[in-house]
């Protein structure tokens, strides 16, 4: 069975290969090379406690509603057929299960408290749409990344896109967690120029309390993509869970055995972005104690890795 984030529609010719979207970030001076445009797939198969973008999880659509924009109108409950929100004294709830993912009743609410998050586009859809920053990749040497979710979860999306990027070359690059079967990742690889790899811990049983998956496959990805292609290893600097200076050496060991494709590693300091988003979806955040690390912290963690023979940057 194909993955149910993407699908082929009828309608012409030949059936047409479409993917889901869940965000486009345009004119981006990181991850990657010049100036860039940022596409976001939605799902993914990991559960990062400290994720930045819950609404990337899940494969299919979803309805995000902000409590602090809503007036309560009502709109809402009375335009959904599905019966699947509701209004009380305690706000407005959505029973998701119900939700049938139609929109209307994103279209109805008058402050933009509700909104859909993904949207199906076809391959040529979404060239058209990074192909009109085309003259900013040519003058700063720039182009397009795809991250997630996780992207490789739509992998024949994915490399369908890279093949039309590189056909009318645009520089290409991608965001992984690396939990991928190695076969789904070579294939999207042929059409890849770099490759940002992300490492949350190298102790198997602490990744999967992290995120909710060892981390065997990601470690062995890791080492083939980087005979491949040039990749950056990126670790995200979660307190008390991963930034331990044990840890961060270890990556950067591993790190310094992958050969001449390696670049750098990167240290990503925590932020807690995604807490709103994690309301916004009626699900608790784990993590909302937590403060991001402090400049010193993450100056240390840098020498750690430098005097393990790495180059590092601090995201």
């Amino acid at each position: 069975m194909r993955n149910p984030e993407f699908f082929y529609a009828k309608g012409g010719p030949a059936e047409e290969l479409k993917g889901t979207v869940i965000n486009m970030q345009r004119y981006a001076m990181h991850d990657g090379p010049g100036i860039r445009t940022l596409v976001y797939l939605k799902g993914c198969p990991l559960r990062c406690l400290w994720c930045s973008t819950p609404h990337s999880q899940l494969r299919g659509f979803e309805i995000l509603h902000d409590q602090n924009k809503c007036l309560q109108s009502g709109d809402c409950v009375e335009i959904c057929e599905a019966q699947a929100i509701t209004l009380s004294e305690e706000g407005i709830k959505i029973d998701r299960n119900r939700c049938t993912k139609c929109r209307e009743c994103v279209t109805a609410c008058p402050n933009l408290a509700l909104e859909m998050a993904g949207n199906y586009m076809t391959v040529d859809e979404l060239f058209h749409e990074v192909n009109k920053d085309r003259e900013f990749y040519k003058t700063s040497n720039g182009g397009v990344t795809v991250g997630g979710g996780e992207a490789t979860m739509q992998h024949e999306f994915l490399t369908a896109f890279f093949k039309k990027c590189k056909e009318h070359e645009i520089h290409t690059a991608i965001e992984t967690c690396g939990y991928v079967k190695w076969e789904n990742l070579a294939m999207i690889l042929e059409h890849l120029d770099l490759v940002h790899f992300d490492i949350k811990h190298m102790n198997s049983v602490t990744h999967k309390a992290l995120t909710d998956v060892p981390n065997e496959l990601i470690l062995s990805n890791a080492i083939k993509t980087a005979a491949l292609r040039p990749i950056i290893i990126r670790i995200p600097v979660i307190p008390g869970c991963n930034d331990s200076e044990e840890n961060i050496a270890a990556t950067a060991w591993f790190a310094a055995e992958l050969g001449e494709n390696f670049i750098h590693l990167e240290l990503m300091p925590y932020h807690n972005l995604g807490s709103h988003t994690f309301s916004k979806l009626d699900r608790p955040y784990e993590l909302a104690h937590l403060e991001p690390p402090s400049d010193e912290h993450m100056e240390r963690l840098k020498m750690v890795v430098e005097s393990c023979g790495v180059s590092a940057h601090i995201h």
